[in-house]
């Protein structure tokens, strides 16, 4: 039997996407993403958990995030998970686990020209995804 291996997160990124090219002009970003979630203890006290998530973008999706995105950015991740290892400088094998993303909303609502805020969401999938409703691409 196969496995499946996808990731769907909602969050805002914890700084700027960091982007590098590299060898044959490949872009790729990589950033931080929180997803919190908010719950209510056996008290009732309401109770707020973040996790942090790395998350990994290539080429034409590098490249928007580079162009639209920001610290603190509201944004739906779709992806797989990723886990690298190496050995650093003492030779202690290290991992970092990491999404890589192929589909990215962004959330966030924009300023147009006027001035006012239109309500819908920019959608910014995979270079070979159509750019339909932004609507149709809901993880919900």
């Amino acid at each position: 039997m196969r496995g499946v291996n996808r990731v769907m997160l909602i969050g805002n990124l914890g700084k700027d996407p960091d982007v590098q090219h590299l060898e044959g002009n490949i872009a790729v970003a990589k950033f931080p993403l929180a997803t919190t979630e908010t719950f209510k203890d056996r008290t009732g006290k309401l109770v707020s958990q973040t996790e942090w998530h790395t998350v990994v973008l290539w080429r034409g999706l590098a490249e928007l995030a580079q162009k639209y995105l920001h610290k603190s950015s509201l944004v739906y991740i779709e992806g797989r998970l990723r886990t690298r290892s190496w050995d650093d400088k003492d030779g202690n094998r290290k991992f970092a686990t990491e999404v890589v993303g192929d589909n990215l909303i962004m959330l966030d609502k924009r300023m147009d020209g006027g001035g006012s805020t239109d309500g819908g969401m920019d959608n910014i999938g995979s270079p070979d995804m159509p750019m339909g409703d932004p609507s149709e691409n809901l993880p919900f």
